[in-house]
């Protein structure tokens, strides 16, 4: 699999080259003021590349930082639970067999659970 990896960014590299070769020619980009800027046409696509690409990458850099810190969070929490010993009145009491004819029969008298 690394074989692969490596294989898939050299053809990537490899292709980048050759649209480098290719399209080396100079641009003029008219900017305010009358100035105008010879800029060469890979060294455009690559900064308009960055420019939608780096604001994205920082975003989802921050929600995978803040989502790893909730996890933390909610790792620590279920931690501190599991280590609590349990309180005797949190505990349910199971009713005898007995008594869940007594129960049905009233439920069933009343037409209501509760």
């Amino acid at each position: 699999m690394q074989f692969l990896k490596i294989l898939f960014w050299f053809l990537l590299a490899f292709v980048a080259a050759l649209f480098t070769y290719g399209n080396w020619t100079s641009i003029q980009i008219n900017l305010w003021g009358g100035l105008i800027a010879d800029v060469n046409l890979p060294l455009l696509l690559l900064v308009t590349f960055l420019l939608g690409f780096l604001p994205t990458y920082l975003y989802l850099g921050a929600v995978r930082w803040r989502l790893r810190q909730r996890l933390t969070n909610s790792e620590r929490m279920l931690a501190d639970m599991r280590a609590m010993p349990p309180s005797a009145a949190s505990s349910l009491a199971i009713p005898p067999a007995g008594d869940a004819d007594r129960i049905d029969a009233a439920v069933a008298a009343e037409g209501r659970l509760l």
